[in-house]
């Protein structure tokens, strides 16, 4: 899918430029306790810790990948370490989020392991056409396993908990709430070139409105419920610091962020309150850091320590790709 997007220079007069975005590349979101979080994803989900690292922009707290078997991008879900209060839950907020699985029978099987590791989880039930169940992690961060149909491949992790069969594929559907979907509406298909394709109902929503990203899929969705009774969110452990998109090449990448689009997307982006405008990441794969953090860049808190130690994990076998350093 392309738009064709028209940029207008005091100097050069009307320019014509074309912005794609081919699906999600991550999702970050915030824990307050990272051996917990580190037990929940591998252990748990049978996610793989692809990459542990240092917030960019506060090296004081430690951020963690996983991923799937090859650190594919659209399967990378992160976290910042931040000792901080629980989320307030409410809407201007990514609400919860989509985690893909290969089939309705996998949905029904994660719902028995929950079940029997006593992990907060609902009923197995059709949302917008897909068997879904949502459920949460120890510190109340919203999840949804979705059915994608077995519409994208899957690159298991050989060491997983999980059985192949049922591992998580990667993220979509995203979801966000809104109290009114007109701005967020406006910046999605006009400024982020998405098409919106359909809208349904769900439980304590009135409606979600359903936009999509190039080839589109579960795994290039972005859900919108409209929720004007809920109070505005406060970000805290257990809630989503931002989400982040992919582009085919580096060379789009510049091109969005050369251009006038990326200063109306911010704009709008902030008045929205559900994305981070610059969050915009080119198709790369994530992976291992070749050594890890300097002693210099860790916090000096034992804790922080234990933790270097506890997070160890190999380079990406997909040596060819170049890495990524999303968020």
């Amino acid at each position: 899918m392309r738009f064709s997007v028209r940029i207008r220079s005091e100097h050069q007069g009307w320019a014509i430029m074309t912005l794609q975005l081919t699906g999600i590349h991550h999702l970050t979101a915030i824990t307050a306790n990272a051996p917990q979080n580190l037990r929940f994803y591998t252990k748990t989900l049978g996610l793989r810790l692809v990459k542990k690292t240092v917030n960019q922009d506060d090296t004081s707290a430690y951020h963690l990948f996983y991923a799937d078997g090859q650190a594919t991008p659209g399967t990378d879900l992160t976290f910042f370490d931040w000792p901080v209060g629980p989320e307030a839950r409410g809407t201007r907020s990514i609400s919860r989020t989509g985690l893909r699985v290969g089939s309705a029978e996998s949905v029904r099987w994660w719902k028995r392991r929950f079940e029997d590791l006593r992990v907060t989880s609902g009923d197995v039930i059709d949302i917008d056409g897909r068997t879904s169940l949502d459920f949460e992690d120890g510190e109340g961060q919203r999840f949804r396993l979705v059915d994608d149909g077995g519409l994208q491949p899957s690159y298991p992790w050989e060491k997983s908990p999980v059985p192949a069969e049922h591992q998580i594929k990667g993220l979509g559907p995203i979801i966000i709430s809104v109290p009114d979907v007109t701005n967020t509406a406006l910046v999605l298909t006009v400024v982020m070139n998405m098409a919106e394709l359909r809208r349904y109902p769900s439980p304590g929503v009135r409606e979600t409105y359903v936009f999509s990203m190039g080839a589109g899929g579960p795994a290039a969705e972005v859900h919108v419920a409209v929720q004007p009774s809920l109070p505005t969110a406060r970000q805290g452990a257990g809630g989503v610091h931002h989400v982040a998109f992919r582009v085919p090449d580096v060379e789009t990448l510049h091109q969005w962020t050369g251009s006038s689009v990326s200063s109306a997307s911010r704009r709008a982006a902030r008045s929205s309150a559900s994305i981070s405008a610059r969050s915009i990441s080119a198709n790369r794969t994530a992976s291992c850091s070749r050594s890890p953090p300097t002693g210099r860049a860790l916090p000096s808190t034992s804790r922080w320590r234990r933790l270097a130690r506890a997070c160890r994990c190999r380079p990406s076998s997909n040596r060819d790709e170049p890495r990524s350093r999303p968020g």
